[in-house]
């Protein structure tokens, strides 16, 4: 694997919460500098050394809810 995607989504209480895709990785952090330093731990603690992508996507989703 040489790349693997996470969906960041803004967690309810604050902050962001990052969701591995294919993999069963869940980080999350209170600012995106934060967030950063977490996926990266969460990915080198998920793969045995020598088999950790060298790439790492964050994909962020905002939800909006407007009146009709």
């Amino acid at each position: 694997m040489t790349e693997i995607h996470f969906v960041v989504e803004e967690a309810p209480e604050g902050g962001y919460i990052a969701r591995a895709v294919g993999v069963d990785i869940i980080t999350e952090a209170d600012n995106i500098p934060a967030l950063h330093a977490q996926v990266r731990d969460a990915v080198h603690c998920h793969f045995d050394e020598g088999k950790t992508p060298s790439i790492i996507r964050l994909h962020y989703t905002r939800e909006e809810v407007l009146a009709a």
